[in-house]
């Protein structure tokens, strides 16, 4: 849909999930803000509803016609919020119930990504209960190091651990483990850190620019992410053409294995000593912050923080 063609009035009312339950809270809340300013200067009718602190049956109470979804993490891009909203009836923005529980578990996607012949990391899923620590010593044999360990469920790199010795390995299982029934270990990819948004569904899915991030001594992590400006979002990316290209054919497909629609960003390594991409995770309900990546990217291809907002709600959907 053309965002410039698009009649804000019709839109009806409009809730903006934001705050949360989640370890991403706080991230939620600035998403939200941003995007509810947004939609408000487009003279879309946007109210806030943090779905900590209300019900959200009380979205049908008054009378809310569509839901932009900028929740983060568990009960906001785990299926949940979308099954609420599927029973209510209410068209919400981004990926469906399925689509949303399988991108939120890393394991299960890296499953369906091998299973299609997409590449991802090696890795190995470790259970939270019964972890020997014999078991947890083997792992940087079958990975290497350095390898990454982290909670498969959480985001905005909460929880994540870059390993560098077999004497660091249970300290970072033990920290992953305190927000996960499971840890995720991770082959370390050496090379270029890049992001890049889709928008869309199905055949009609389309890649935005390719974004490289350069961080602090490659330490791409919470703070760098949210607090500072010392890390290097570029756009255009600085990758050969046919590069990117390939980098956008393969997010798109990835996109569209998992099912998703609306939007999504995926996360890759490109490995440094052969140029070979590898998908990382997919994130259902980006972030929306000043830092965040889909806003940037969709400016480098023409697109506004406010007109990509409108965009967004203006393709809410419901799964039947």
């Amino acid at each position: 849909m053309n965002a410039n063609k698009i009649d804000p009035k019709r839109l009806g009312k409009v809730a903006v999930l934001m705050g949360g339950s989640s370890a991403e809270r706080e991230i939620s809340l600035m998403s939200g803000g941003g995007v509810l300013a947004a939609l408000q200067s487009q003279g879309v009718d946007a109210h806030a509803f943090d779905p900590a602190e209300r019900e959200l049956v009380e979205l049908k109470r008054e009378g809310f016609a569509r839901a932009f979804i900028a929740l983060h993490g568990r009960h906001g891009e785990d299926g949940t919020v979308q099954g609420a909203l599927e029973l209510l009836h209410i068209p919400y923005t981004g990926s469906g119930v399925m689509a949303s529980a399988i991108a939120i578990d890393k394991v299960m996607t890296k499953r369906l990504w091998q299973a299609v012949g997409l590449p991802t990391p090696k890795y190995v899923a470790l259970p939270r209960k019964g972890l020997a620590r014999e078991r947890v010593v083997q792992v940087p044999d079958e990975l290497g190091l350095p390898l990454i360990v982290k909670p498969p469920h959480e985001g905005s790199s909460i929880g994540v651990t870059k390993v560098k010795g077999y004497s660091q390995m249970q300290d970072a299982v033990a920290l992953a483990a305190k927000y996960d029934e499971v840890v995720l270990c991770e082959e370390f990819i050496e090379g270029d850190e890049l992001t890049c948004p889709v928008l869309g569904e199905g055949e009609n899915a389309r890649a935005l620019p390719v974004i490289r991030i350069v961080a602090p001594e490659g330490a791409y992590d919470y703070q760098n992410k949210y607090f500072t400006d010392v890390t290097q979002y570029l756009v255009p990316s600085g990758l050969p053409a046919d590069e990117e290209r390939e980098i956008q054919r393969i997010v798109v497909e990835a996109y569209r294995t998992l099912g998703c629609r609306g939007w999504g960003r995926a996360d890759l390594m490109v490995r440094a000593k052969d140029r070979k991409p590898f998908l990382l995770e997919m994130n259902t309900s980006p972030g929306m912050t000043s830092h965040s990546l889909v806003p940037m990217s969709a400016k480098a291809a023409g697109m506004s923080y406010e007109r990509l907002c409108l965009h967004l709600i203006a393709e809410a959907a419901l799964d039947h």
